[in-house]
This record gives C-alpha cells, sequence and structure tokens, in this order.
C-alpha cells in the first residue's frame, strides 16, 4: 500500500477542483455579459422615446431628462477652453436645451456615454453642427454618414466656423513669433514644435480647435509640452531681431 504524503491531492480532485473553477468562472462571465447587454438593450430603448434636453454639457455633449448622457455621433466639437468651443456649445444650447429629442443610438465611447444621432422633428441636429463649421467629422459608419460628410464639407470649403482664419492660424498671434505648436490627431498626447528651419514647416498648419498655437520661443514651447520635431535635426530657432 503506497502511502500519501500529508495535504496530497489526487490528480482526479484537482482536474474536477479546476473544471469546477472554470464553470464557475463561465457561469459568471455570462450572468455578467447579460446583465451588461439588458443595460444597453434598456439603453437603447430608452434613446429611441422622445426625451427632453435638460442640459448642454459641451458643443458635441448633452444631457436627457432620464438622466442618460449623449454624444453626438460622426463629429467632435473643440474643447471649451479651445477656439470655437464656446461657440460649439452655444449653437447646440440654441437648438436643443429644453427641448424634446429623439435619439438613435449608434454605439457607446469609452466613458460610457451614448453616442446616436439627434432629431428634433426632422431637423438633424449633427447635421447643422456641422454644417457651421463648428466639429469636425468623423467617418463612423451611421445611416446618416453620406449627409454629415456633405454637411461637413460645405463648411471646410466655404471655410466656415472652426474652418476660417479665427481658428486656423496661418499668421502668427505676435509678429516673430513663428514656431508652430501641431499636436497628432492619433495621439492628443503627442505634441511637437516646428519652426522655419524644420523640414516641413510650410506643410504644418495650427489649428486652434484642437489647442495648437504659435510660441515665440522653443522653451515657451517646451513649458507648454511640445517637444522639438524630429525635422529639425538638431536645429535651433533663430529668433528675428526687431
Amino acid at each position: 500500500m503506497i502511502k500519501k504524503k500529508p495535504g496530497h491531492i489526487s490528480k482526479k480532485k484537482t482536474f474536477g477542483y479546476s473544471i469546477g473553477l472554470l464553470v464557475a468562472a463561465l457561469v459568471g462571465t455570462n450572468i455578467y455579459l447579460t446583465n451588461q447587454n439588458k443595460s444597453l438593450v434598456d439603453e437603447i430603448a430608452n434613446l429611441r422615446k422622445n426625451t427632453v434636453v435638460t442640459e448642454v454639457v459641451d458643443g458635441d455633449t448633452l444631457q436627457l431628462a432620464n438622466g442618460q448622457r449623449i454624444r453626438l455621433s460622426n463629429l467632435e466639437a473643440p474643447e471649451l477652453e479651445n477656439c470655437g468651443g464656446a461657440e460649439a456649445k452655444k449653437k447646440l444650447k440654441e437648438l436643443v436645451e429644453g427641448k424634446s429629442v429623439r435619439s438613435e443610438f449608434v454605439d457607446v465611447d469609452r466613458f460610457r456615454r451614448s453616442i446616436g444621432l439627434i432629431y428634433i422633428g426632422k431637423v438633424l441636429v449633427n447635421e447643422v453642427m456641422l454644417r457651421e463649421g463648428l466639429a469636425r467629422y468623423d467617418g463612423t459608419p451611421t445611416k446618416e454618414r453620406d449627409k454629415l460628410k456633405t454637411a461637413y464639407d460645405f463648411a471646410f470649403d466655404n471655410k466656415i466656423g472652426i474652418f476660417s482664419s479665427k481658428c486656423l492660424a496661418l499668421k502668427p498671434d505676435i509678429q516673430g513669433c513663428l514656431i508652430k505648436g501641431n499636436i497628432s490627431r492619433k495621439s492628443k498626447q503627442d505634441k511637437t514644435y516646428h519652426f522655419p528651419d524644420c523640414s516641413a514647416y510650410d506643410q504644418v498648419m495650427v489649428e486652434k480647435d484642437l489647442g495648437e498655437s504659435w510660441f515665440c520661443s522653443e522653451k515657451e514651447a517646451e513649458n507648454a509640452g511640445y517637444v522639438k520635431s524630429e525635422n529639425c535635426f538638431g536645429r535651433t530657432f533663430k529668433a528675428i531681431r526687431k
């Protein structure tokens, strides 16, 4: 007879225990997913109802009377502190605050906000915001995508709103302050600055609705969180003497 060491557990028992844990984990996951799906279904159902807008948070986000917060699909308005941000919020308030709107669910963003198309009667609010140049377009697949892209193109081609010289700064705010701050579209944390001796300097635009700016010195740009572009090849900005 073979004696087992104290605390020894047979392979069969270990296997059975492992299977039990796996089953429990799968059941727990299924319950979680079921609850998540039910919550999402309820959210979509609520959005389909006409609901009064109680608050406009910014140029692309609003609060509904049922407690839901929804962001407008296919667009991104400037942050409130950036060029055009206050104007976008003001326009959205004029359009929807205190009014009954119909929302069509599109998706959920990383902040768990619903994303959708907003209608007042037959008016598509998303389209109005884009046509008046108060937001940038994104190509999220929706039934209104082509209409919204056309509205964006109209504002861009006619230099309306954030696409006008007010926010698209082709000249420095202060004479001689020629350093351009550029923020990456892929990562807002990727911020570089460029000056006349850097290659591709002429192709860099300062788009103030995105938070970009002109700077008078490299130190000023660096203090604002920008780093020298690799296209500058170790060169140093030489300020123009008056």
